[in-house]
Parts: structure tokens; sequence; C-alpha cells
């Protein structure tokens, strides 16, 4: 099976530039997972009959917001962090509730739960961090863990922070800057704590490899960039992962799609 995620930067406007369509036709993934659509399905000029769409949209037009598109139909579908889990965390700020903001779409299959997320940026002055640290990562944590206890989890998306010096160009000069201070590679220690699994670094050592490009001084050209997005999976998975790759190639957004393969039977 062959999954793919990508931040779209808003699927329209990668739609517009003629490349969405045509990548999916080549990679052919059997489920696709997207961040940051900024549309509403009916906003959407996509048309891939042989797959069925499910969205979550922010509340706030034209902002964040995840999407799949599968080849297989799935059990059930559940949108953002349960109430359950959300109201035990701070969830709001002054730029809004994270969880009305479309940024976790759940599908669950057969034998295992796929999760697309777009985790909150703690912003360039850290506005968000508090957030981001002491609710975001512990609210989401806890999602993944309910899941979890029904069905392994397969979770990918855009983080939001490069969780080692390898997965960002210049860690030196980046430290404690937004997507990279100790709060928010914290957050990715404890998942990775939690028994989920990086399945990128299972086949690829060092740095070098990343998913996302300043759109400033030919930053994607010279390959100084950060590996934000990622496919994680539980432990009991890690033996049917069969390859796990970035597509740095792949143009239409500032992040490039990741691609995880696994075995289902």
């Amino acid at each position: 099976m062959k999954l793919i995620s990508w931040n779209v930067n808003g699927i329209r406007a990668v739609h517009r530039k003629g490349l969405l369509v045509p990548f999916l036709e080549e990679q052919k993934p059997d489920i696709f997972c997207m961040q940051e659509t900024k549309a509403e399905q009916h906003q959407s000029e996509v048309d891939l009959p042989e797959y069925e769409e499910y969205w979550n949209s922010a509340a706030k037009k034209g902002y964040a917001g995840t999407a799949v598109f599968t080849k297989i139909k799935p059990i059930s579908i559940t949108l953002d962090i349960p109430e359950s889990i959300a109201s035990k965390y701070t969830l709001k700020d002054s730029y809004g509730d994270t969880n009305a903001e479309g940024r976790v779409l759940a599908l669950e299959f057969d034998t295992f739960i796929v999760v697309t997320v777009y985790t909150p940026n703690s912003k360039g002055d850290l506005g968000r961090l508090s957030l981001r640290h002491t609710a975001w990562d512990k609210a989401f944590l806890e999602y993944l863990q309910q899941l979890e206890r029904k069905k392994p989890v397969i979770f990918c998306g855009d983080l939001n922070v490069a969780h080692t010096e390898d997965d960002l160009a210049n860690p030196k000069a980046n430290e404690g800057e937004h997507g990279f201070t100790k709060e928010e590679r914290e957050g990715v220690d404890k998942i990775v704590g939690a028994g989920f699994v990086d399945t990128f670094r299972m086949f690829t050592k060092g740095n070098g490899h990343y998913s996302w490009w300043s759109n400033f001084a030919k930053s994607r050209e010279r390959n100084v960039g950060w590996r934000i997005d990622y496919f994680f999976v539980s432990n009991v998975l890690k033996e049917k992962v069969k390859e796990a790759t970035i597509l740095p190639n792949q143009l239409g957004s500032d992040h490039c799609p990741i691609v995880l393969e696994i075995t289902t039977n």
C-alpha cells in the first residue's frame, strides 16, 4: 500500500498550476493525505473519480485545513481532536481555536487508522509556542494513544518542527527559532518515546533531506531546507514498512510530498 502526504499550501493554487492531478496520476497512491488545503470541499476543482474525498476545513475561510483522498473506503471518519481530550487542554489563544482550524482528520480502515495533521505553527515571534508546548502537542499525542488502543496508527503531516539537527540545513543559526525550539522538539521526543517510529529515519540517516524550503534566497535551489513533514507508525507496524522517501523535485508548494509504502497483510 502506498500513502503520500503533502502540505499543498492551497489545493486550488497547486491544482491551477497543473501540478496536482498529474502528480497523483503518476504516483497512484492508495491514500493521499493533504495539509493546508485552504479550502472547503465544494471549492475544490480537483476531479479524481477513483478517490473518495474526506475533508476537515477550518471555520476561518481560506485557512489551514486537511483532507484525505482514498481509494479504500474507510470504516469511520473523525474530525478534530475529540472533545473528551480537547476539554483537558487550552487549545484556544489570541490567534483562534486550534481545534476549529481543520488540523486533524482520522480515517479508520480494517487493520489500521490513518491520521493527517497540520500542527499549529509557533509563529516567528513564538507567540503560539506556549499553546503548542503545553496544550496542542500533549492533546494530539493523547489522541494518538487513544486511537492506538483500538488499532495501530499511521500518522502523517506537517508537524512544523525539525526534530534533530540533521533535519535542517542550518541548526546552529536556527537554535531557539520557531520550528527548532527545545519545546517543539520535545513534542516529537515524546511521540517517539510513546513508541511511534519516524519511518524516514528507518532508511535514511544524516542531513540534506528536507521537505520544506523558504521562498527567499533561492533556498530550494540551494537545498537550504527543513524536514518538518513526517510519516510515523505505531511500533507494531514497523516491520511492515517497506520504504519511506521524500520527493524534493515535486513542485507546486513550498513543501514537497513524502511517501510511505507499507505491506498490509
